[in-house]
């Protein structure tokens, strides 16, 4: 039997990268970020008196969350000589949280098979992707759809908040009717580069937003055994060295074949992760039933440039 959770801070189910006080019926528009000290909370006032809410202030991520139309994965760290699963990030349902929200998730980490190398497992959309050295796997980083992410943080150049150097995201595309693999990449790259170094979800703009882009790379691709397509920019951002961001599109191997998308967000500059991961984790990529150890077939189809 349920039971209604006492009052407190609780992980914003619409954001989980803040915390959003729950009074024991229903959700306030108070937030605050982990780990803030509490302060008194004063009653909301009526309409038309005063704003009568607190600003809500974000750790933002290079790439902030998605807002789309998405079916968010469940992913799982494991063994990719085909081992058991050795880590879950999804947290357990609890019953001390309002509806919706999300605990803090305990820190993961990826299981090496025999070669020393680590994979995520998106169970939704049957792939697993290759963790490269110098990655992690989300852990305690509430965040829909991130499937990877370079370790640490450190303060965003723009507005303040915290920003990560590299993130890959993996969502299933529900809300277009298209399915092309090179239409869905040319359409999501403008968003991704956007979301990553452009404006958050709260409006903040931790790079001071995009000044120009260039095309670095665009052309067919297999992924997982799959036809996809990829489009790579380089984009150039009001303060810091700026990013690179990649869309690649192809359809799942499971269920109804929904168009996947993985997004890429690397930091330009000394920090930033090597963009030759960028193309080892596309070729690392595969359906989740194969055996194998090897990577993916992504080398096949040479992106054109």
């Amino acid at each position: 039997m349920s039971m209604t959770p006492p009052p407190g801070w609780y992980r914003d189910p619409s954001y989980p990268l803040v915390e959003r006080w729950w009074d024991g019926t229903a959700w306030t528009d108070h937030r605050r970020q982990p780990g803030s000290v509490p302060v008194p909370l004063a009653p909301p006032e009526p309409a038309g008196h005063g704003p009568g809410r607190a600003r809500a202030v974000a750790l933002v991520a290079a790439g902030a969350v998605l807002v789309t139309s998405i079916v968010t994965g469940v992913f799982v760290l494991g063994d990719d000589g085909g081992g058991a699963a050795a880590a879950r990030t999804t947290p357990p349902a609890t019953p001390s949280a309002p509806p919706g929200a999300l605990p803090p998730t305990g820190a993961s980490s990826a299981a090496p098979h025999s070669g020393g190398a680590s994979v995520v497992v998106d169970e939704l959309n049957g792939i697993t992707l290759p963790l490269p050295k110098g990655w992690v796997a989300p852990g305690d980083v509430a965040e829909d759809d991130l499937v990877m992410t370079t370790p640490g943080t450190y303060d965003c150049p723009g507005d303040p908040g915290l920003c990560r150097h590299g993130r890959v995201v993996s969502r299933t595309v529900t809300a277009n009717s298209e399915r092309s693999p090179k239409a869905l990449a040319e359409q999501d790259i403008d968003d991704a580069a956007n979301t990553a170094y452009d404006r958050d979800v709260l409006g903040s703009r931790p790079f001071r937003g995009i000044t120009s882009h260039r095309l670095l790379k665009a052309g067919s691709v297999a992924v997982a055994g799959r036809a996809g397509y990829l489009v790579r920019w380089r984009v150039r951002t009001g303060v810091g060295p700026g990013g690179y961001v990649e869309s690649l599109a192809f359809a799942s191997s499971v269920g109804s074949e929904s168009p996947v998308i993985v997004r890429f967000a690397f930091d330009a500059g000394a920090d930033g992760p090597p963009l030759a991961d960028m193309d080892r984790i596309t070729e690392g990529i595969r359906p989740t039933g194969d055996a194998g150890t090897g990577g993916g077939v992504g080398s096949s189809i040479g992106p054109s440039r």
